[in-house]
C-alpha cells in the first residue's frame, strides 16, 4: 500500500511538476509574443516613415521640373523670336549642301517683319587663298558694322590667319574646291548665297574676288545698292562662239537658244534672287551636265535662268569694273606700277549707265583685278581716289 501511495504520490508530485513547468512556460509564450510583434510594428513604423519619407521627396523631384519647365517656357517665349533672326555666331556647321539650301530656302510670306530690321549687304569673296587687299577692305568697313556681313568662301586647305582685329577674321565658311569655268565654280558661289541668307538682316549680296577693291566709300556704295530697283548681273544674248556658239541643243526644253544669256560672274543680286538660286532644282543639271568648257558655266548658268524667270528684276550690267582691252581669257592685272591718277580717272569718267531707269555717271563701284603689290599704293591714296 506504501508502495502504491508511493507511486501515486510520486505521480501527484510529478504533475505538480509539469503542472508548475506548463504554467510557467505559457506566462513566457506571450511575453515573446509581445516583444515580437512590438519589434515587428516598430519596423513597419520605420519603413512607413522611410516609404513616406521618399514618396514626397520623389514627388518633389517630379513636380519641381514640371514648375521649372513652365517657368523656363513664360520666360524664353519671348526669346523664341530672337532665337530665329539672330545670325549664326559661328559660320562653321557641319551641313551639307543639300541641308544648307534647304534650309537657306526659308522664305518669310509676309513682308512686314515684326521687329526691327536694318537691311545689311553680304560681301561674299571667293578666293583661292588669302586675301591680300584684306587692310583696305579694313578700312573700307570701318565704323559700319550694323551695315554689312562678310563671307569667305576658299581652297579647303586654306587656313587664313587673319588678325582678331581684322573684319575677316572668323568670317570663312565651310568650303569645297571650285574649278575655273566649272559647275563647282558656281556652287561655291550658291555656297556663298546660302550661308548669307542664314542671316535674316542680309538683303543684298555682293560676289567678289580677292583681287577686287572698293572703288567708292562705304556709304556711297550701301545707298548705291540698297536704292536700286534692280540687281546688277550682266545677262547678254551675245551671239558668235563665245555666246550662243555655247549653247548645247539638250538643255531645251529649259532652255531654249533665244533664251541663252552670258555675263560676269561678278553680281550684286536682291535677296529674293538669292534664294531663286539657292533653291534652284530645274537649270542646275542641265547646266551641269550640258555647259562643260569651252562653255564656261560661270558666264551662263546665272544670267540665263534669272532673264529666264526674272528679267523685270535685273540691270543688266555689272558693279564691278574690269579691263579686257589686253585680251585673253582673263582681264587685266594691275600692279603698283599701273596706278595713277589717270587711271582711277579711266574707271570715273568712263561711258554714262542706267540707274534706276536714268542716266548716270556712277557705274562702279569695285574693280579687279589687282596684284598684291598694289595694295601700298592703294592704302596711301584711298582717301584721294577712293573716297575713304
Amino acid at each position: 500500500m506504501q508502495s502504491r501511495v508511493g507511486s501515486f504520490g510520486s505521480l501527484e508530485d510529478g504533475k505538480e511538476s509539469y503542472t508548475r513547468t506548463t504554467n510557467q512556460s505559457s506566462r513566457h509564450l506571450p511575453l515573446r509574443l509581445l516583444q515580437f510583434l512590438l519589434l515587428f510594428l516598430g519596423v513597419g513604423i520605420v519603413f512607413s516613415c522611410l516609404s513616406l519619407y521618399t514618396s514626397r521627396f520623389l514627388k518633389i523631384q517630379n513636380v519641381v521640373p514640371v514648375v521649372q519647365s513652365r517657368i523656363q517656357s513664360c520666360f524664353e517665349e519671348p526669346s523664341a523670336l530672337e532665337k530665329w533672326i539672330r545670325p549664326p555666331s559661328n559660320l562653321i556647321h557641319t551641313m551639307n549642301d543639300s541641308e544648307l539650301f534647304w534650309r537657306a530656302s526659308f522664305v518669310p510670306r509676309i513682308k512686314e517683319y515684326p521687329f526691327k530690321r536694318t537691311p545689311k549687304i553680304a560681301f561674299m569673296f571667293l578666293t583661292r587663298g588669302p586675301l591680300p587687299m584684306a587692310p583696305l577692305w579694313d578700312k573700307f568697313f570701318k565704323e559700319n558694322e550694323k551695315l554689312y556681313s562678310i563671307y569667305i568662301h576658299s581652297l579647303p586647305s586654306y587656313h587664313p590667319d587673319f588678325p582678331t582685329s581684322s573684319v575677316f577674321y572668323g568670317r570663312q565658311i565651310p568650303s569645297q574646291v571650285a574649278e575655273w569655268g566649272r559647275m563647282s565654280m558656281c556652287d561655291g558661289e550658291r555656297r556663298l548665297l546660302a550661308n548669307a541668307l542664314l542671316d535674316i538682316s542680309n538683303e543684298w549680296f555682293v560676289l567678289l574676288s580677292e583681287a577686287c577693291i572698293p572703288l567708292q566709300n562705304f556709304s556711297i556704295v550701301y545707298r548705291y545698292i540698297s536704292r536700286s530697283r534692280f540687281s546688277f548681273i550682266g545677262a547678254f544674248d551675245e551671239s558668235g562662239p563665245y555666246g550662243r556658239g555655247r549653247y548645247n541643243e539638250n538643255m531645251s526644253p529649259e532652255v531654249n537658244l533665244t533664251e541663252w544669256r552670258k555675263g560676269s560672274q561678278w553680281f550684286e543680286l536682291s535677296r529674293k534672287l538669292a534664294v531663286d538660286i539657292v533653291q534652284d532644282s530645274v537649270y542646275y543639271p542641265k547646266f551641269e551636265q550640258f555647259c562643260r568648257p569651252a562653255c564656261y558655266v560661270d558666264e551662263h548658268y546665272f544670267p540665263t535662268m534669272l532673264s529666264i524667270q526674272s528679267p523685270h528684276l535685273l540691270a543688266n550690267r555689272s558693279l564691278t569694273w574690269v579691263d579686257w582691252s589686253r585680251g585673253g581669257a582673263h582681264p587685266a592685272t594691275f600692279g603698283k606700277a599701273d596706278l595713277n591718277e589717270n587711271f582711277f580717272k579711266k574707271i570715273s569718267e568712263g561711258k554714262p549707265c542706267i540707274y534706276n531707269n536714268q542716266p548716270t555717271s556712277l557705274c562702279f563701284l569695285f574693280a579687279r583685278k589687282f596684284a598684291p603689290s598694289a595694295l601700298e599704293y592703294l592704302l596711301e591714296h584711298s582717301s584721294k581716289y577712293l573716297g575713304f
